[in-house]
């Protein structure tokens, strides 16, 4: 009997089992993948869309497992996820090799740089910029960032030889903040003086546009009234006009409390104030126990209130021509004990704090008064009139308006005496 030769088997011909049903053999010619002693797939010497294609199907149509294919064909199992997706998605085009790199010539060339540069000096904006060119924003970026060493730096500096004023030059995007380490030494040691705010030029700077609330500060009276009553802080690198405009700042930006500083780049922030970098939390907490161990709150709302009256509407109206007072209760949440008062919004009697509210002519806020619950407004309007008074600054009458909490005979006599108007 004739003896048939055995066939050789995958394995022996340097094949890499993908589990028990497939096998896939390479080698410089190519590579091919055999299911269950078939040939599945085939491809050529730098066709990689056919190889991920075959490693992709072989795990859809379950010939084998991912982790199997992955060690098999020498990838990581995200990337053959990523096969699979594209797949499913685009096709045999989304496996596709991508070319790596620029996909064609770039067009910030030097005349369309040029060109650029000419564009933005006019004063146009970035997108008007890019309309105008026929670049993308990031294109206009780019050539503005190129200029480091432009022709109008060249001729500044042959400018400069020739003893002649240099153009102005582009500020940076984003400058180094001026140098304070000499003054924050001086800090440490105890001397006297605090750092006053300096500030460079720069094109960009994050939370630039709460500079716009610089001149409603202005006029709110803050920054003077504060100084007429604390004087100021003492010695240290952060003064009281500086601890006062980074709270204004922050409570704009959504972060009132002192723990809102650690969600700011102290440096960003620190731009916008004029220094190198903005407060940390426990600076804020001990800046702000220095001004509560003064005990002049009271002395500054009442100043800032005068302030607020003794200016005119935007009709050039008299603002505390009529005043408004109401009165609010808030939930209490702190430890100590106080007196439960009935509140309107929990429907029971709670703890709680009265907070006597004083608006303008138009509604504005003038001063707020916070104390336990007491027995009616009447009773604290009598006892805020003198406050009221205060913050006038003359013995004008005022027409004073409230709701029915503060109806009294005896309070009406005693308003009247005083020059007010109910």
């Amino acid at each position: 009997m004739t003896t048939q030769t055995a066939l050789p088997v995958l394995p022996d011909l340097g094949a890499v089992l993908l589990g028990e049903r497939a096998a896939l053999l390479e080698d410089a010619t190519g590579g091919k993948v055999f299911i269950n002693g078939q040939l599945a797939y085939v491809w050529g010497p730098g066709q990689d869309g056919l190889r991920r294609l075959a490693a992709s199907q072989l795990v859809d149509t379950g010939a084998a497992q991912v982790n199997e294919v992955a060690a098999g064909f020498g990838v990581k199992t995200e990337s053959l996820r990523r096969w699979r997706r594209s797949l499913e998605y685009a096709g045999l085009m989304g496996l596709a090799p991508v070319k790596k790199g620029p996909k064609r010539p770039s067009l910030l060339t030097e005349a369309k740089a040029a060109q650029i540069r000419a564009v933005r000096a006019g004063g146009a904006s970035l997108r008007a910029t890019a309309e105008a060119t026929g670049v993308s924003t990031d294109t206009v970026r780019r050539a503005m960032a190129a200029t480091a060493e432009t022709p109008a730096a060249v001729s500044n500096h042959d400018a400069a030889a020739r003893g002649e004023p240099p153009e102005q030059a582009h500020p940076p995007v984003l400058p180094t903040p001026v140098a304070r380490g000499g003054e924050r030494a001086a800090a440490r040691a105890g001397l006297p003086g605090c750092a006053a705010p300096v500030f460079a030029p720069a094109a960009r700077a994050r939370h630039a546009g709460l500079f716009l609330a610089f001149p409603a500060l202005e006029t709110t009276g803050l920054l003077a009234c504060a100084k007429a009553t604390y004087g100021s802080l003492p010695d240290g690198f952060y003064g009281l006009e500086t601890i006062l405009i980074d709270a204004v700042l922050r409570a704009l930006a959504g972060e009132a409390r002192a723990e809102g500083a650690t969600r700011f780049d102290p440096v960003e922030l620190g731009r916008v104030l004029g220094l190198d970098r903005a407060p940390k939390v426990k600076t804020i907490r001990r800046k702000i126990s220095q001004l509560a161990q003064a005990g002049k709150a009271g002395e500054l709302v009442a100043a800032l209130a005068k302030h607020h009256l003794t200016s005119t509407g935007p009709g050039e109206e008299d603002l505390a021509a009529v005043l408004y007072v109401d009165g609010h209760v808030r939930a209490y949440q702190g430890g100590r004990k106080i007196g439960k008062i009935y509140s309107t919004r929990l429907k029971f009697p709670v703890p709680a704090t009265e907070e006597t509210w004083v608006t303008d002519t138009h509604g504005s806020p003038v001063f707020v008064v916070m104390a336990e619950p007491a027995a009616s407004l009447a009773s604290e309007l009598r006892r805020r009139l003198p406050e009221l008074r205060t913050a006038v600054g003359d013995g004008r009458r005022v027409l004073v308006g409230f709701d029915r909490g503060g109806w009294s005979p005896d309070l009406f006599q005693h308003m009247a005496e005083r020059g007010s108007t109910c």
